[in-house]
């Protein structure tokens, strides 16, 4: 029988929220934890940015593990919200450490500690995150549906993201008496950590709560569907034969070492680069809430007019193109004087635009996974929505890994002073910063294009695949 596509508004919602108690992990950490430890702690870039690669790796090992796990789970709560579930306390605890460290450590032990939490921070996002896109992509049959479910995603991970970014700044970060920049402030950080905590938590759960009523019509695992390493691993190597997948997968792996390298740097960019205070960096969220918002309001139409591929490479295209621009443009003498007013409205447009295409492929790229995830169940007769998810994040994760460690390596290559104050930092020092963050990073991203534009699955293809499966589950007998 085929799957009922209405999808009431309130369980999309709950969807979204458990994207924003993950945004508030995952960019809570990557925005302020690399300046905090090196910067404020005094911990070499090299270390900062290994610790972080090695999380990353131990986690990408655990994405694969926890999507085979999660599609062969039975239980009266389903699938995939038993590990949702689960997950959301630990996580807390963990991001709290993270932005608590003991005083007086070494470097070492500084690196240890860092280490430590952020591989356990990065494990229970893992058990969160795999099984919630999995719930996105079982929800609905319906190929613009599926878009709209996934756009719900997006608009709430901008929403967790850009909250406790400004509320970071606004409140944490404020200038004070003492540090004229609040980031450079070492006090703040464990109190906005368990701020954030208490969001996390509070998102993760209340989605997993309010979206249970999406679990007796969600796919149910086979009888005979039990977890084994080698059963894993050929199911690993059988969605990677996938065509459309590989391609997708491909272009993810140039476009995290781009991602990963800008976002290890950014606030260095922000706050010594283009000499932004906390009060000023509280504006990009209105920028970036603007883009999301028009990603939101225009990705089904998008689809239906250029289709998904067709939106992902025109996307990324703009992406690279308002990455890079602010930083060239003032290499080219193009862009206002860091005290000029006219800056940080232009900054601000640049990164909203680039927040905009960013969802738009995010969401487009998501609800292609959820095709190809059909394409397979045709071929094979078998769902695997997590162990597809799970692949994805796995190489997107591994790749981002080298991003962070490239940024972490570059930040000591050109010997960028710790402790140091907006203003005094040499101006040969703030080109390669700058030569960093835009031309040479994007690379990379421009490459994805090319793999990107491989992916063939059309709207009409998918209605091919979906009568299929429909006519197949009509004339299965029941279990």
């Amino acid at each position: 029988m085929a799957q009922d596509n209405t999808i009431p508004l309130k369980t999309k919602l709950a969807f979204g929220i458990g994207a924003a108690g993950e945004s508030i992990a995952t960019f809570g950490f990557t925005t302020f934890a690399f300046f905090y430890y090196t910067q404020v702690l005094h911990l070499p870039g090299t270390l900062a940015g290994l610790a972080t690669t090695i999380s990353l790796i131990v986690d990408a090992v655990s994405d694969p593990l926890m999507g085979a796990i999660s599609d062969r789970w039975r239980s009266r709560w389903g699938r995939r919200h038993p590990f949702m579930i689960t997950a959301a306390i630990p996580l807390g605890v963990a991001f709290f450490c993270i932005f608590s460290p003991p005083t007086d450590l070494s470097d070492w032990a500084l690196f240890v500690w860092l280490t430590t939490f952020t591989v356990l921070m990065r494990l229970f996002v893992t058990m969160f995150n795999i099984p919630h896109l999995a719930l996105g992509a079982e929800m609905s049959e319906d190929y613009l549906q599926r878009s709209v479910i996934m756009s719900y995603n997006a608009i709430f991970g901008w929403v967790g993201g850009a909250g406790i970014f400004l509320l970071a700044q606004l409140v944490y970060f404020r200038e004070t008496e003492q540090y004229e920049n609040g980031l450079l402030n070492q006090l703040a950080y464990p109190e906005f950590g368990f701020t954030a905590s208490l969001l996390i938590v509070t998102g993760m759960l209340a989605c997993s709560w309010w979206t249970r009523d999406r679990i007796p019509p969600l796919p149910k695992a086979g009888k005979s569907a039990v977890f084994k390493s080698r059963v894993m691993l050929r199911e690993l190597l059988e969605v990677l034969s996938n065509r459309n997948y590989l391609m997708l997968l491909l272009g993810l792996l140039f476009l995290a070492v781009t991602l990963g390298t800008r976002a290890t740097i950014e606030l260095h960019m922000n706050t010594y680069f283009w000499e932004l205070v906390p009060s000023e960096l509280a504006w990009f969220p209105l920028g970036s809430g603007i883009g999301f918002i028009l990603a939101f309001v225009l990705i089904k139409q998008l689809h239906l007019q250029f289709d998904k591929r067709g939106t992902a490479v025109g996307a990324l295209v703009l992406l690279a193109f308002f990455a890079t621009a602010p930083v060239v443009g003032r290499f080219l003498d193009m862009m206002p004087s860091n005290e000029h007013m006219a800056l940080l409205p232009l900054l601000i447009f640049f990164s909203g635009a680039g927040y905009c295409m960013f969802a738009v492929l995010n969401v487009s790229v998501m609800s292609m996974l959820a095709d190809i995830a059909d394409q397979h169940e045709l071929k094979t007769g078998n769902r695997r929505e997590g162990m597809f998810y799970s692949a994805r994040t796995f190489f997107s994760k591994a790749t981002t890994a080298l991003g962070t460690l490239v940024g972490g390596i570059a930040i000591d290559i050109i010997e960028f002073p710790s402790g140091a104050k907006p203003g005094e930092v040499p101006q040969e020092i703030l080109t390669q910063l700058g030569l960093l963050d835009g031309p040479i990073s994007v690379i990379p991203a421009l490459i994805a294009i090319y793999f990107y534009s491989r992916y063939a699955i059309t709207k009409q293809e998918h209605s091919d695949i979906r009568l299929a499966l429909n006519a197949r589950s009509s004339h299965a007998p029941e279990n």
